[in-house]
């Protein structure tokens, strides 16, 4: 992989196209993206890391991807509506998600409810929503450029990447900047219809 791709503040703020972003904090390795915000963070602040040592999907299951190959990222948000309907925006980043692969790719990912983003049956993303303090922050991973070779085995849904369904490396850089703005758009519809 170039390293042209690696989602540094450098490259992915100046092509944002609204607020989410604005506030951005890039790592080259972290444990967990969602440790790199606090709680005083600011709706829209998002955290990104090049490489994620101790990935999470939901029910504890741990999410896997070799370094520079992956989005890797935890966005925080501060809805103000009631906390019963937090659990609704890891759809919300589902979906938003899914176009982003969309919009970069061509590609039409399919979601299982309610975390999953999938390509031909084969899981290319996951969302994973955590809420507390009235925050919630989404961490969200994508098997960007993953090798057949790297892909983690034995899991409960068979894996893929973006590189293995298109046949080209992905521009990590343009597939976050994508996912940002279809989080947004997302996240101000459901508010709008929440309200």
């Amino acid at each position: 992989m170039s390293v042209e791709d690696t989602p540094t503040r450098e490259a992915v703020v100046p092509r944002l196209q609204g607020r989410f972003g604005r506030d951005y904090t890039y790592v080259d390795s972290t444990p967990s993206t969602q440790r790199l915000l606090p709680l005083d963070a600011p709706e829209g602040a998002v955290a990104v890391a090049n490489d994620q040592t101790e990935g999470r999907g939901r029910l504890g299951r741990r999410w896997e991807a070799p370094a520079g190959t992956s989005v890797l990222c935890s966005v925080q948000l501060r809805p103000p509506v009631d906390a019963a309907r937090f659990p609704e925006l890891t759809v919300v980043g589902a979906e938003a998600c899914a176009d982003a692969i969309h919009t970069v790719t061509g590609l039409e990912p399919a979601l299982k409810h309610p975390n999953d983003v999938l390509i031909g049956g084969r899981k290319v993303a996951g969302i994973l929503g955590e809420s507390a303090e009235g925050r919630v922050v989404l961490g969200i991973g994508i098997n960007a450029n993953i090798p057949a070779e790297e892909l983690p085995e034995g899991v409960r849904i068979p894996a893929t990447s973006l590189l293995i369904e298109t046949g080209e490396p992905v521009d990590r850089v343009e597939l976050l900047v994508e996912l940002l703005a279809a989080l947004e758009r997302h996240y101000d519809a459901w508010l709008a219809a929440a309200k």
